[in-house]
């Protein structure tokens, strides 16, 4: 009887959890609307909150252009953002291999496909969330968006990549974004430090201070170039650390940093 009871008590738990976080996947492209041969390794990973808060997060892992970190940087923010009330899509972006225009295209057709079903999912702000060159790829959504449907509502960047001048970039990545012989135009263009627009994203950036593979220059930098567009910028530099610290619970600041998150998605 008492087995009985336990394997009811699971399967009763494992309902409600299922009820509370409604999960499925989604291609990026339909057929006809991209050509290239790696259309459908676009992905978007749809996590539904059981009550809906209005929001929601499109989510792009890091990588530096060559690999995604889907896990730590993707998919196990949404618990967490579930409990919130927000819808999270976890995006599976293409690596570009060169292709510069590509993972741009892929969160820009994120967006569209989240707010084309905005009523039916309970949604009416739409955010952007990345980790270093998923940093980048969010801020350059943020700062080169190409209209309404396209614009994040506000932008969260875990220690971004952000500049692609040679002095303080990571340099993987932005060989991976832009080929190995970059013109000055492209390094220009995807230096989003310099591109912010005067109605950008409000922007929460955190990172640590010890950050020897993004240097932390990049956030500092942009987020000035924020400030001075009068965008609200709400910046956390942690002491030590190191890069890609993600979710990983391990990290000493983990649940400081997450509360101020929360904090500052909470007044959105």
């Amino acid at each position: 009887m008492r087995r009985f009871i336990n394997i009811l008590f699971l399967l009763l738990a494992a309902a409600a959890e299922a009820k509370a976080q409604k999960s499925f996947e989604l291609p990026v492209w339909q057929s006809g609307e991209c050509v290239d041969a790696d259309c459908v390794d676009a992905r978007l990973y749809c996590y539904l909150p059981e009550v809906a808060n209005g929001k929601a997060m499109v989510i792009c892992p890091g990588g530096a252009y060559e690999f995604l970190a889907m896990d730590h940087e993707g998919h196990q923010f949404a618990p967490l953002l579930n409990k919130e009330g927000m819808a999270v899509f976890v995006l599976k972006y293409r690596m570009p291999k060169g292709r510069h225009e590509v993972p741009f295209a892929d969160v820009a057709q994120a967006m569209r496909i989240v707010r084309a079903h905005a009523k039916e999912w309970g949604i009416k702000k739409v955010g952007i969330m990345g980790s270093s060159a998923g940093g980048h790829l969010a801020s350059t959504l943020a700062t080169h968006y190409a209209d309404s449907i396209t614009r994040p509502d506000f932008q969260v960047l875990l220690y971004p990549v952000v500049t692609m001048n040679d002095k303080y970039t990571h340099k993987g990545s932005r060989d991976n974004l832009l080929g190995k012989n970059q013109t000055q135009e492209l390094v220009d263009k995807y230096s989003n430090e310099l591109h912010v627009p005067d109605k950008a994203p409000e922007a929460f950036i955190v990172l640590s201070s010890a950050d020897k593979v993004v240097v932390p220059y990049n956030s500092l930098q942009y987020a000035q170039a924020l400030i001075n567009k009068n965008i609200k910028t709400d910046l956390h530099i942690y002491e030590g650390g190191y890069h890609g610290f993600g979710y990983n619970t391990s990290y000493t600041e983990h649940k400081q940093w997450i509360n101020e998150l929360l904090y500052w998605l909470r007044k959105r």
